[in-house]
């Protein structure tokens, strides 16, 4: 079986948030635990995230929100190895609602991932616009998928356990 790693941004994914829903949906499935989740910081974030990574004999499928997918994006510029990544809602660095707390993750690396990957983009995320994340999916070498308005595709979005998203999971790595 594929490990799943699920990587939420700053907070954490509470429990109405479709990455603790999938967790309790498939006990399989793996948190990247931060130190804390209100004060993210790059490089404590890529330790914690290549000890998880590591942690696995095969290389895992990495499911990201938000902060998360840039993570990501950083863990790779810095040869950092998974299956897959799906990357949900992806921030951007100087828009309106960018918050001052996560400048250690700017600037976005914008070079290939190196792994098969998935970018999952709303066209009314108050976090990063559909724009940046098409950027963002062109440049990692990542399919994009158009989510409508979904908001930041979180808990607020009423998303319930997002079976898009499974799907989208299902399809990137048969996960």
């Amino acid at each position: 079986m594929t490990p799943v790693l699920i990587l939420p941004g700053i907070g954490g994914s509470g429990p109405e948030h479709w990455q603790t829903r999938w967790q309790e949906l498939e006990p399989s499935f793996r948190r990247v635990e931060m130190p804390d989740w209100d004060r993210p910081d790059l490089e404590v974030w890529l330790t914690v995230l290549g000890a998880a990574v590591q942690a696995h004999a095969a290389p895992p499928v990495i499911v990201a929100h938000s902060l998360g997918c840039l993570a990501v994006a950083h863990f790779a510029a810095r040869g950092g190895r998974a299956r897959a990544a799906l990357l949900v809602a992806a921030p951007e660095p100087g828009g309106p609602e960018w918050p001052e707390v996560a400048h250690s993750f700017a600037p976005v690396p914008l070079t290939p991932l190196g792994f098969s990957s998935s970018v999952v983009a709303s066209h009314d995320d108050p976090y990063g616009s559909f724009a940046f994340a098409s950027k963002c999916a062109q440049a990692w070498g990542s399919s994009l998928h158009d989510a409508g308005n979904a908001g930041h595709i979180n808990a607020q979005s009423g998303l319930g356990d997002w079976p898009v998203g499974r799907r989208l999971l299902a399809e990137l790595c048969g996960c």
